[in-house]
């Protein structure tokens, strides 16, 4: 019992002793710059801990993707791009817009006016940089946010997959010396064409994955938290179209050729149904012939 209690005596001194150590470290964090938080520094080790990590004998793809709310999204977008192409890096996409909740129009004069938009910008970015980079680009990144929604970093192990890939490589060409071996005949030149293909699809394979390991990806959604507002002049359209709505002596003019042109129209109407109007005058005329007249003193007693 009393072998136990002093191990453990032992373990809380040893405890204290490194629990000093390190709060003696911090403090010499905070005297070396007072104007860095406890909550910056978390955030930097963060960063730096998750996209800067390294394993021996171990090769990473990593990708991160970012949502995050900003003051101006034109400008955040601006300072990014520049920020990439200063590490090393390049753009791949970049779609800038901004989406209109609402557009009116308020005339300030006879001929002015003035267009009200409420809007809200957002960009969808993705952005490549090296590897090496990527703790650096998201730290700058994350300078530039209001609000951060999420950040996900992904650090995918591809070390067995380059293992594989170079085993592929000797089975394919150790299939292109056996093919080598055999008779020229019809079979030999597709089993060689396949073996080809196969292998140009394995090169390709493995120039992806050098690519993807030398250059991490990241995809960036930034917007603004709040609508903003555009004052833009326009001209008074309703105004002008009361100017030139009405003219009496050009629409005057023109109701006079229209009717003359009409007068003609029904005229060559008339001639072009001249034989139903000469059908129905004979018509008339017999129908007119064959009605019984009535005897004069038939009338004078009626009288």
């Amino acid at each position: 019992m009393k072998t136990t209690y002093i191990k453990l005596s032992l373990s809380a001194v040893l405890l204290l002793g490194i629990y000093s150590c390190k709060k003696g470290e911090v403090a010499t964090i905070e005297r070396a710059d007072p104007y860095i938080t406890d909550s910056t520094v978390a955030v930097s080790d963060s960063v730096s801990s998750a996209a800067s990590m390294t394993v021996k004998d171990k090769q990473f793809i990593k990708t991160a993707d970012v949502n995050m709310e900003v003051k101006d999204v034109y400008e955040a977008t601006i300072s990014i791009e520049k920020t990439v192409q200063d590490l090393g890096g390049f753009v791949t996409h970049s779609n800038l817009h901004s989406n209109v909740i609402s557009e009116d129009t308020y005339n300030t004069s006879g001929d002015e006016a003035m267009m009200i938009k409420k809007y809200q910008s957002e960009n969808a970015m993705q952005v490549r940089v090296p590897t090496e980079k990527l703790g650096e680009l998201l730290t700058l990144i994350n300078d530039k946010k209001l609000f951060l929604n999420f950040r996900n970093i992904n650090a995918e192990d591809v070390t067995s997959n380059i293992r594989y890939a170079e085993m592929e490589e000797k089975r394919i060409k150790k299939t292109s010396e056996n093919i080598d071996q055999l008779k020229a005949n019809k079979d030999k030149v597709k089993l060689d064409n396949d073996n080809m293909t196969e292998g140009n699809l394995q090169q390709l394979a493995n120039m992806d994955t050098a690519d993807n390991i030398k250059y991490s990806t990241v995809d960036i959604y930034i917007k603004e938290p709040k609508l903003r507002i555009a004052e833009i002049a326009v001209t008074n359209t309703r105004n002008i179209d009361h100017k030139y709505k009405f003219n009496f002596i050009y629409d005057a003019k023109n109701a006079f050729v229209e009717g003359f042109y009409l007068i003609q129209k029904i005229a060559v109407g008339l001639i072009t149904v001249w034989p139903l109007i000469l059908i129905l005058g004979i018509i008339l005329y017999f129908l007119r012939k064959r009605k019984p007249t009535q005897p004069a003193h038939t009338k004078t007693h009626e009288q």
